[in-house]
């Protein structure tokens, strides 16, 4: 398989080019040059439907005999569906070791590069919420790699700051005076440096890196797989959406022929998404501090590549995907309703994905369930009046002491900070 770039303005590359590459030279974001075709599976383990899915991804670049170890090694974890209501099921995707979803992308995407490494590595990301934890524990004391985080200081929860803030070793954690677009700015504009050495030595882990979008159509695949034979029929999906890397390999998976009748794009008061989809323009702009903190991004880098899938046909788009998008107030009442009338526990993201999924009609709804509650108690348990047991992981966290830099939100101090570290 051949990557290419959505701008269009850069040769093809193969996978490993196109991993260490993060963006292309062009300012795109790489993806597949052609999608490959499969049948879904149906039943098995998520390990099974990974590797299965995996093969016809990498076809090409990477032999069985290398592949499947990283795909075991990166989900040696569960991704069970689990019913609710109304025909309503949460695909539980926080049971990784950092309890949120990306925890998929960033193991994979981790032993990826581990295959291709050739000397030394720094994996520079930056994060709303989960994204840093994700990446710093994948590639936690792997030889020859350090991580570099970049957080919006005060606009990430206490719990999943202290999940990558209390690591050390060769993970660094960069506090930004600013917001996560800032973040996000400062990471775009060192991988369009020239001065600084892109051979292999700065490597994106944002989902800008398809080497961490592409391995998210596993769970789709296995939502799917997970369903009884009479919802297969018409079946939704709803994927609370930030930066909507999340949806993109949703939409990828349909392509690769995952039977989703519809894709819902739920986000918070940030809603470029759904207005691209109601009006055919999309304007990015500031983020908007909310409670599901992981989806306030105001300029998602990722819908570069739904725009590349539908070839800026927004009526094709919409013919896939709609959009919703929900307050904070709707946001807590749901939190609060689910948990009475069903005894469930939602974080904020995964209440506006529930929220969304009950905007369809079909068969069988899915909603991404993308982190665990208690990563955000101290907006759950206001909300259902009682208190969310903190997993294992989080606990450790919490007992641990930080190693944290500020930075203000200065491109200079962060290239300083680079190549001085």
């Amino acid at each position: 398989m051949r990557f290419v770039s959505t701008a269009g303005r850069a040769p093809s590359v193969s996978l490993e080019q196109a991993v260490f590459a993060g963006p292309a030279p062009d300012g795109g974001l790489y993806v597949p040059e052609t999608l490959p075709e499969l049948t879904p599976p149906v039943g098995g383990g998520l390990g099974d439907t990974a590797f299965l899915v995996a093969r016809c991804l990498f076809a090409g670049e990477l032999s069985d005999r290398e592949l499947e170890p990283i795909v075991r090694e990166s989900l040696d974890f569960d991704i069970p569906l689990v019913a609710l209501d109304e025909g309503i099921s949460s695909l539980e995707l926080f049971h990784g070791p950092t309890h949120a979803f990306k925890d998929v992308g960033a193991r994979f995407m981790a032993r990826l590069m581990l295959h291709f490494l050739d000397g030394r590595a720094t994996v520079l990301v930056a994060t709303s919420g989960d994204t840093g934890s994700a990446v710093a524990h994948a590639f936690f004391k792997l030889d020859g790699i350090r991580v570099v985080v970049l957080f919006p200081r005060g606009k990430v929860s206490e719990l999943q700051r202290r999940l990558f803030a209390t690591l050390g070793e060769n993970v660094q954690s960069l506090s930004v005076d600013g917001t996560f677009d800032d973040c996000q700015s400062l990471v775009k504009r060192a991988f369009a440096d020239r001065e600084l050495d892109h051979d292999g030595r700065l490597v994106s882990a944002n989902s800008i890196n398809v080497g961490r979008l592409l391995p998210q159509t596993f769970y789709y695949f296995h939502m799917f797989a997970q369903l009884r034979e009479a919802e297969r029929e018409n079946v939704a999906v709803c994927t609370p959406s930030g930066n909507f890397g999340n949806l993109t390999a949703g939409l990828m998976a349909k392509r690769m022929g995952l039977p989703v009748s519809q894709f819902i794009a739920a986000t918070n008061a940030n809603d470029v998404g759904p207005r691209y989809l109601t009006t055919g323009e999309f304007r990015p702009r500031p983020s908007l501090e909310t409670l599901s903190n992981a989806m306030d991004v105001g300029n998602p880098s990722n819908f570069a590549r739904m725009l590349w899938l539908y070839g800026g046909d927004v009526d094709a788009m919409r013919r896939d995907v709609v959009g919703f998008a929900y307050s904070d107030e709707q946001t807590l009442r749901t939190i609060e309703s689910v948990h009475e009338r069903l005894g469930y526990v939602v974080d904020p993201h995964s209440a506006i994905g529930y929220l969304g999924a009950r905007e369809s009609d079909a068969a069988a709804r899915v909603f991404l369930a993308t982190a665990h509650p208690a990563k955000f108690r101290e907006t759950v348990e206001p909300a259902i009046h009682e208190k969310v047991p903190l997993p294992r992981a989080l606990h450790e966290s919490a007992n641990r002491p930080e190693y944290v830099t500020e930075m203000p939100v200065d491109y200079e101090a962060l290239k300083d900070y680079l190549t001085s570290s």
